[in-house]
């Protein structure tokens, strides 16, 4: 069964990439819980951390931190970064695809860290708004 990341990786879904390589994808979460917000997913489809095997946990755990810094790096405003990843229904995952919750922290986003992933901004955002963005942290990337 297909969800909604497996399209995205196949490219049925667009989405705004960021950084791509044969393993791992990673592109702006639509919600924007704050600007930069991005997801990380293993193309190889595993439901969540339980179901990685020990080279899917590495090509996407590599590849977390120079995506963390990439992001701090388009913005000097950006003072931390919450990094999560929801696991099973009870832990709140609705997406059943592993995915890693990249978002971008500022002194003055006066957000609760426990409610972060329940905040949508998508409204907020147009198609313009979002290449912007993912152009930044692709640009920072290389």
């Amino acid at each position: 069964m297909s969800d909604i990341f497996d399209k995205i990786i196949e490219g049925e879904i667009p989405s705004y990439k960021v950084y791509e390589d044969e393993n791992v994808l990673a592109f702006l979460d639509i919600s924007q819980v704050t600007p930069g917000h991005t997801l990380l997913v293993p193309k190889k489809h595993v439901t969540n951390i339980f179901d990685y095997d020990d080279e899917t946990a590495e090509k996407v755990l590599l590849v977390l931190p120079k995506l963390a810094r990439a992001i701090r790096s388009t913005n000097p405003k950006i003072t931390g970064m919450n990094i999560s990843s929801n696991n099973g229904v009870s832990a709140g995952q609705t997406v059943m695809h592993s995915h890693w919750h990249l978002i971008p922290r500022y002194d003055d986003d006066n957000l609760n860290e426990t409610l972060v992933l329940t905040i949508d901004h998508s409204d907020d955002y147009n198609q313009a708004r979002y290449e912007e963005i993912a152009a930044e942290i692709k640009k920072a990337l290389n």
